[in-house]
């Protein structure tokens, strides 16, 4: 099975409303969610950035980075932004798949299921799990690598995606990513 690491709305800089609780969680999660990037690139699984854009369509990966990158957390931001060769979208909705082309880099990279981590849980994280597993694709919710502003509202939108769309829950530290990926987590010798 083919899969591909999908990072919602990682690049932010908490300037919004609810920016500050959603801020505290990230704090949070920034280290199992740099993990997770690690573990992907160990791997080789393609990883790929859907990101809001603020607003400002002029804005492309190293705008919306730096702007990362000088809001409340940007301290935590050099070790989970993108790399050369990671995919990077901008997306205008709470779903990636809304107005990206999300479906077509899927398609080409013949990906059949997503892992899925990043932010806000309860709402772009779970929008595009619902919005995947409408095209039929596999998901896997790294709930550990996800921030929210609400917990309750987050248990609300995991027990939906689970539940009603069908995708799965997965806690990180609990397991090894050969077990999802179906890949070795050690990098190949040299």
């Amino acid at each position: 099975m083919n899969d591909a690491l999908l990072l919602v709305d990682v690049l932010n800089d908490f300037r919004h409303d609810d920016g500050v609780r959603l801020a505290e969680s990230f704090r949070d999660v920034q280290p199992l969610l740099r993990d997770v990037l690690a573990s992907a690139h160990d791997t080789g699984l393609p990883i790929i950035y859907a990101n809001d854009h603020f607003g400002d369509w002029t804005a492309d990966r190293g705008a919306i980075v730096e702007r990362a990158l000088n809001g409340a957390c940007g301290d935590l931001i050099p070790p989970i932004a993108p790399c050369d060769d990671d995919i990077f979208l901008i997306k205008p909705g709470y779903s990636a798949f809304d107005d990206t082309p999300l479906r077509l880099v899927l398609a080409d990279l013949e990906i059949e299921r997503l892992l899925l981590a990043g932010a806000a849980l309860e709402m772009c994280v779970a929008q595009t799990a619902i919005a995947a597993r409408e095209r039929e694709l596999k998901v896997s919710v790294v709930v550990d690598a996800c921030a929210y502003v609400s917990w309750e509202d987050a248990e609300i939108a995991l027990e939906y995606v689970t539940r009603v769309a069908g995708a799965r829950q997965i806690v990180w530290r609990q397991v090894p990513v050969s077990s999802v990926t179906g890949r070795n987590s050690s990098p190949a010798p040299r």
